[in-house]
């Protein structure tokens, strides 16, 4: 059995990635694949801990989790190609569009 603890360092270890990519990179498409690598770290230490806890509320909240990063994935892809189609910039600073 795997302890606790490898769960809990392999999911700080992609948040930290994750968090780095949002901070560092530019790009539209970088930034959101950084997202999704946050969410699935807080995923893997919801289900760990619902297993370690012997409650399905983590797991459930998971898939709660899944169906709102499938969704924040759409709408971003969304805006992203609507901002590319208009050619108005590539670059995640040039971008003013959504501001009144």
């Amino acid at each position: 059995m795997i302890p606790l603890s490898y769960y809990i360092a392999v999911s700080s270890i992609l948040f930290v990635v994750g968090i780095i990519g949002v901070l560092i990179r530019r790009n539209f498409i970088i930034i959101l694949m950084a997202v999704e690598v946050m969410l699935n770290a807080a995923n893997i230490n919801l289900v760990a801990f619902s297993y370690y806890l012997e409650s399905l509320a983590g797991q459930v909240v998971a898939l709660f989790v899944i169906a709102i990063a499938a969704g924040e994935a759409s709408v971003g892809l969304a805006i992203i190609i609507l901002v590319f189609r208009g050619k108005i910039a590539t670059n995640v600073d040039q971008i003013n569009l959504l501001k009144w």
